[in-house]
């Protein structure tokens, strides 16, 4: 009985014995296959991350102003109930459309200029930055000007402009046009502190070269960038209607003469550097500085109206590096007065001081 007992026992050990062996393999199986399914799906075994939050959108960065800290002409909605707004407003008209009342077939008078507006030298009526501008004519006169060597006041300038830049006759002082036109030269300037020049005033500076401009360059490079607004000889193109000019005239009979601020190379390079060719600014050059230059020595190489600037310039001393009619003070000759290279006469003044 008792052997019979241990049998069962002993067989009863051996199933259970394989059972766990078996239920152990069957479990080492199942892990493997979980970890080799992990292995080639890892997603299934990553835990899923948590969506990042949506950031709000970025906001495109302010448009930054090219003209921030230069003088601005004030606005002429500001106008509404001014004592003089009919006069301003009409000094605003006759300095963008001069010849509408001074040219060929003038309003108050016929001829009594070249057919060129104001504002072909003094851009946007006198108020664009660095485009020879009215924005300190106001707070910086009645002033000495060496080229008369008297204290000039605000309309003898303008009327230096019309014998000069316009190559006409001077306005009466006590006309109703020049009154106008001092009126909205004032207005301009208003808010300027007498006897400060704001930033934006004027005309740019620009560096000299280290060497003469040449004429012959500059004549390629008005043919490239000049030449299809103011024409193969320098003579500009008329409106329509034939009463003033688009895009005046640069030399020949219709120009500015020989006495002229834009006469002098360094005023004419830097006019054209900071505005020129047609939608060049201050902040967005088209013409190299050697471009500059060499076309302005070749449009002042070019025939022009003559004036009587025999008393021009009474203190020779105090004539510009750039006048180009001598006698002069500092011993250079006049075609490097004219052309430079200007580094030169400018150390030596400095030195002679």
């Amino acid at each position: 009985m008792e052997t019979g007992r241990d049998e069962k026992y002993i067989a009863l050990t051996r199933v259970i014995k394989q059972l766990t062996t078996l239920v152990s393999f069957l479990v080492l199986v199942v892990i493997s296959l979980l970890i080799f399914i992990g292995y080639l799906n890892p997603v299934i075994f990553t835990p899923k991350a948590e969506a990042p939050k949506e950031s709000a959108p970025a906001s495109a960065p302010a448009p930054v102003d090219p003209n921030a800290g230069l003088w601005k002409a004030p606005d002429l909605a500001t106008l509404e109930g001014h004592p003089d707004k009919e006069s301003i407003l009409y000094g605003k008209e006759l300095v963008a459309l001069t010849a509408e009342y001074f040219g060929p077939n003038g309003k108050v008078k016929k001829n009594a200029t070249n057919g060129m507006n104001c504002q072909n030298c003094h851009l946007d009526a006198g108020t664009r930055p660095y485009g020879n501008n009215y924005g300190s004519v106001f707070s910086t006169y009645p002033r000495y000007r060496a080229r008369s060597g008297t204290i000039e006041d605000i309309y003898k300038r303008v009327n230096d402009c019309f014998e000069r830049s316009l190559n006409g006759q001077p306005l009466d002082t006590n006309s109703k046009e020049m009154q106008a036109m001092v009126a909205y030269i004032n207005w301009l300037g208003k808010d300027v502190p007498k006897g400060e020049k704001a930033a934006g005033s004027g005309l740019k500076d620009l560096a000299f070269l280290d060497r003469a401009a040449d004429p012959d360059k500059g004549k390629i490079g008005y043919e490239a960038k000049c030449q299809s607004c103011h024409m193969a000889n320098g003579e500009g193109q008329m409106n329509p209607e034939k009463t003033a000019y688009s895009f005046p005239p640069l030399w020949g009979p219709n120009s500015y003469n020989d006495g002229a601020g834009l006469y002098r190379i360094s005023n004419f390079a830097k006019y054209i550097k900071y505005n020129m060719p047609l939608g060049a600014t201050h902040t967005n050059t088209m013409l190299s500085d050697e471009e500059a230059w060499d076309i302005a020595a070749f449009v002042n190489s070019q025939p022009r109206p003559k004036k009587d600037i025999s008393k021009d310039w009474p203190k020779i001393a105090e004539k510009p590096i750039d006048h180009p009619f001598g006698p002069y003070a500092d011993g250079f000759d006049e075609k490097q007065h004219k052309y430079g290279p200007f580094q030169p006469i400018a150390d030596a003044r400095k030195k002679n001081k």
